[in-house]
C-alpha cells in the first residue's frame, strides 16, 4: 500500500531590477508595496554613512558589525529573534541595504523567518550590484568555507542606485570589478570590450557609465539564472574563478577581499583551461591584463601553501566524488559546456601546476 504526494507546481519568481536616480525613488517604490511591517537589515558601515537619510525611516533597523567574519548563522539567528521580539509576522518585508554580506544574510533570514517571507535588495557596493543582489543565492559561512549554509530565495525586487558607489573606499570599489569582468568572460565578449574602452570613466565613477555597467551585469547574471535558477548546470558558469577564489579568501582569513580572491581565481582557473587545451593563451593574457588594469591581483601571495588550497577546493559545492570541479572558459565570452555539466574536474598535477605558476614568488 502506498500513497503518492503530488507536489508538482509551476512557480513564478520573476522580479524587476530598477536602476534609480535617487533614494526617494526607492522609497516611493517601496511605499507602493502592501506589507504590515518593514525590517531594514544593514551593517555598521552603511548605517554610519546613510543612517540619517530617509531610507532608514522605512521601518525597524537591524544592524550588525560590518565584516565577512560576522557572516555566520549566529548573526542571522540574532536578527530573527529581534524581529520576533518586535512582532514581525509573515506579512512583513525584509529590506537588505548593504553589500554582499548584508544581502546574503538578509536573504537567508527571509528564507527561514516564519518559514519564508518576502525581501528586496538595495545593494550599496559594486560587488553587490554586479553579483550578489541578483540570483537569489543566500547564505552564511562556516569554519569550513564560504556560503556552506544557505538557501535559494529570490527577492521580489532589486533597486540599484549607482550614487552609492561614490562613497566606497577605492579597494572596495574595485572589488566589484572582478565579478564584472567575470561576467564579460563567461557570457559577453562585447562587455569586455566596453570595460576596456570605458575604463577611465569607470575608474572615475561616472554615474551614467556605472548605471550602464550595473544593468549589463544584471542582464548577464539574470539571463543565466533564468535558465538555471537552482544551479543544476548552466548556472555553474557564474562560479568561474570562485573554486580557487573562495579557497584563497578563506585561507587569508578574509584579509583578501572577495573581488581580489576571485580575480586571482580567474587567473589560476584560466591557466587550468589553457593547460587542458580549452583556452588560447592570448585570451588568458587579455583577461589578466583587464584585471590588472582595474587594479586587481592575478598572483597568489607567496605565503600561501598549495596543499592548503588543494584541500579546501575539495569542499567546493561543485565538487563531485571528492574531486574539485571548475567552470572554465573556452574563449572571451564563452564557457566550456562539458557535456551539459558546465564544470569539469582536472588532474591534481594540472591544478597544482597552475597554482604553482601563479604564486608571486615565482615572479608571475
Amino acid at each position: 500500500m502506498h500513497y503518492d504526494v503530488n507536489l508538482k507546481r509551476n512557480v513564478d519568481e520573476s522580479y524587476p531590477i530598477l536602476v534609480v536616480k535617487s533614494q526617494q525613488e526607492i522609497i516611493d517604490e517601496i511605499s507602493q508595496l502592501s506589507y504590515n511591517k518593514y525590517a531594514l537589515i544593514t551593517d555598521s558601515n552603511v548605517q554610519k554613512l546613510y543612517g540619517r537619510t530617509t531610507l532608514f525611516s522605512m521601518g525597524s533597523v537591524f544592524s550588525f558589525e560590518a565584516g565577512e567574519q560576522n557572516k555566520k548563522i549566529e548573526t542571522v539567528l540574532s536578527i530573527c529573534e529581534k524581529m520576533q521580539g518586535e512582532g514581525f509576522g509573515r506579512d512583513s518585508l525584509i529590506i537588505a541595504l548593504g553589500g554582499g554580506v548584508v544581502g546574503d544574510m538578509a536573504g537567508f533570514a527571509a528564507s527561514i523567518y516564519m518559514r519564508g517571507i518576502d525581501y528586496i535588495q538595495i545593494p550599496t557596493t559594486t560587488l553587490a550590484i554586479a553579483d550578489s543582489s541578483v540570483g537569489g543565492k543566500t547564505g552564511v559561512d562556516t569554519k569550513y568555507g564560504k556560503n556552506l549554509l544557505g538557501a535559494f530565495k529570490q527577492p521580489i525586487a532589486v533597486y540599484v542606485y549607482p550614487e552609492f558607489c561614490k562613497t566606497l573606499p577605492e579597494t572596495e570599489y574595485l572589488n566589484g570589478m572582478a565579478e564584472t569582468i567575470k561576467h564579460g568572460m563567461i557570457a559577453d565578449a562585447s562587455f569586455c570590450d566596453y570595460l576596456e574602452v570605458n575604463r577611465e570613466m569607470i575608474l572615475k565613477r561616472d554615474v551614467d557609465v556605472l548605471g550602464k555597467v550595473a544593468l549589463s551585469n544584471c542582464k548577464i547574471k539574470a539571463g543565466v539564472v533564468e535558465k538555471d535558477p537552482h544551479e543544476k548546470g548552466l548556472r555553474r558558469i557564474l562560479n568561474y574563478g570562485h573554486t580557487i577564489g573562495h579557497a584563497i579568501e578563506h585561507i587569508s582569513k578574509f584579509k583578501l577581499s572577495h573581488g581580489q580572491a576571485v580575480s586571482i581565481g580567474m587567473a589560476v582557473e584560466g591557466k587550468i583551461a589553457c593547460m587542458l587545451g580549452n583556452l588560447e593563451i592570448k585570451s588568458l593574457q587579455r583577461q589578466n591584463k583587464l584585471l590588472s588594469d582595474y587594479g586587481l591581483p592575478i598572483v597568489i601571495p607567496d605565503e600561501f601553501n598549495i596543499d592548503d588550497i588543494l584541500e579546501i577546493i575539495k569542499l567546493d559545492k561543485k565538487s563531485k566524488n571528492g574531486l574539485a570541479r571548475f567552470s572554465l572558459p573556452c574563449d572571451i565570452g564563452r564557457m566550456s559546456k562539458f557535456d551539459g555539466e558546465w564544470a569539469s574536474s582536472a588532474e591534481e598535477p594540472i591544478i597544482r601546476g597552475a597554482i604553482s605558476e601563479s604564486l608571486s614568488r615565482d615572479g608571475h
